[in-house]
């Protein structure tokens, strides 16, 4: 397989430090095709999201963002870590990286960033992938996961973590994929996480949905309960042009679960297929 990774940077873009690598570049017919921004979800530095970034790498100018408050990124308990705020990142990037058109592929908490993200309608956003987003907000059920699961892991990654240590709380990961959590986990800090996570009962996405005008793919887990058939169906009632698949034998780490059925799932989406 070829290595699409070109390098990792820091960009200083809505007043602070972004970290980011990119894959692809814009050779072999890339530069035809739209820029993609890959955004991981609450506790996902980008080193962890590498494998599907060389995937995508192959037939797309790449760029995967590590959030405020994960991996490389600025990270300090002074900051705003609320949606509006890293919504603000992604949208500075993409300007100060003098990108005139980009699409968004977003993963859970990375999803909701693009959701906020094309509510705003930001000139170069052309198109969106919600992968598996939590649909909670207010007045709606909470997003099927624990606090504690978070914290917990994160605090014992920072003491040192191995890999079985890491499997108590991905029991269906693999090693390296354990492996790479646990060397990674320590860079999430606790306060960005725990903002996010309460921001999942409190922010209005819905809101924001109603506003994007840009095609929209969501794409769902099978397993997971993040997002049940009743829920996509009233994000469809809100965005009628919203295109939605629900990828089999996944749960909510859908490419980690499922990494053929990720890439089948975008279908020609973002101008190019990934399956192959």
């Amino acid at each position: 397989m070829t290595n699409t990774y070109l390098y990792g940077a820091h960009v200083r873009a809505n007043g602070i430090r972004q970290h980011y690598l990119r894959f692809g570049g814009q050779a072999d017919g890339r530069a035809a095709r739209d820029p993609v921004l890959v955004i991981p979800g609450i506790t996902s530095p980008v080193e962890t999201w590498r494998f599907v970034a060389e995937r995508l790498g192959r037939y797309f100018d790449t760029y995967v963002l590590d959030a405020r408050g994960r991996g490389l990124s600025q990270a300090d308990d002074a900051l705003d870590y609320s949606l509006d705020a890293m919504a603000a990142d992604v949208i500075a990037f993409a300007q100060t990286l003098n990108l005139a058109a980009y699409s968004i592929v977003g993963h859970s908490m990375g999803g909701r960033i693009g959701i906020r993200v094309a509510g705003q309608r930001p000139a170069g956003l052309k198109r969106l992938v919600a992968v598996d987003p939590p649909v909670s907000g207010p007045g709606r059920r909470p997003y099927p996961a624990q606090l504690d699961w978070y914290v917990d892991s994160i605090r014992q990654a920072q003491r040192g973590m191995n890999v079985e240590q890491m499997r108590h709380f991905c029991p269906t990961w693999t090693d390296e994929q354990l492996r790479l959590r646990a060397q990674w986990l320590h860079t999430c800090n606790e306060r960005a996480i725990t903002t996010s996570f309460h921001a999942f009962q409190t922010d209005d996405i819905h809101a924001d949905v109603a506003r994007i005008h840009v095609p929209v793919l969501l794409m769902m887990a099978e397993r997971g309960d993040v997002i049940r058939d009743t829920e996509a169906e009233e994000l469809r009632q809100l965005l009628p042009s919203m295109q939605c698949t629900r990828v089999k034998d996944a749960g909510h780490m859908i490419p980690w679960d499922n990494e053929a059925g990720f890439y089948l799932a975008f279908g020609d989406f973002l101008g190019h297929s990934l399956d192959h």
